[in-house]
């Protein structure tokens, strides 16, 4: 059946790339067809390790393309539900305002210069994978429209797991990230980064990449 993870690809040191600079990453990442629009783009507080398909506020902008300037919430569970593990094996906590959305990709760029780029935590969210693309449909088992992706650029590092089951203890070794890209999928022919991905990542943040995963 496949069990759902989130993949991530990050420079070897935590890295806020100028906001011209990440909307050239963003843009590139659609005319190479590898991800498809409408795209989302929120600001605000983002956890780089909250489950995309799941509750996070970049899933919310994909799956409920609420109107522009929603605030988005993480969903607050009772008090006898709540986990205080740190994410991913526990809640995350984000709230962000949608700022911008739409299905032309270089209508981004406009919407990155007017948002908080470096004093809020920004995120462009794009719909799925583009299974139109070859490197991606042979990377993955079949097409499936979950597949979103997500780039972050975060106002301060965070820490992902380069390894580790969601639903397990916490722990592992970790990587600072602060631009990064993280995409969701449920089954893959390939291990590792996807290559595709990796071949534009290291275009615009550098050779030197890191990549890991969470799953459950």
């Amino acid at each position: 059946m496949g069990i759902w993870t989130d993949a991530f690809i990050a420079p070897a040191k935590p890295t806020l790339l100028p906001p011209e600079a990440f909307g050239r990453f963003v843009v590139e990442l659609a005319r190479q067809r590898l991800v498809r629009t409408p795209w989302a783009l929120v600001a605000g507080k983002l956890c780089a390790n909250a489950s995309l398909n799941w509750g996070s506020v970049s899933g919310q902008a994909r799956w409920d393309r609420p109107p522009v300037g929603t605030v988005l919430r993480s969903e607050e569970y009772p008090e006898g539900m709540r986990d205080d593990d740190p994410p991913p094996w526990g809640d995350s906590h984000e709230e962000a305002r949608l700022l911008a959305a739409g299905d032309a990709v270089l209508d981004v760029l406009p919407a990155l210069r007017a948002a908080p780029y470096g004093s809020e935590d920004i995120a462009v969210a794009f719909d799925c994978m583009d299974f139109g693309n070859r490197r991606i449909a042979d990377y993955f088992w079949y097409e499936d429209h979950r597949t979103m992706l997500v780039c972050f650029a975060l106002a301060r590092p965070q820490h992902r797991p380069l390894h580790a089951n969601d639903g397990g203890w916490p722990g592992g070794p970790m990587h600072p990230v602060q631009t990064c890209v993280v995409h969701t999928f449920k089954h893959a022919s390939g291990e590792g980064a996807v290559p595709a991905i990796v071949s534009v990542a290291s275009r615009h943040l550098g050779p030197d990449l890191i990549s890991g995963e969470t799953w459950g």
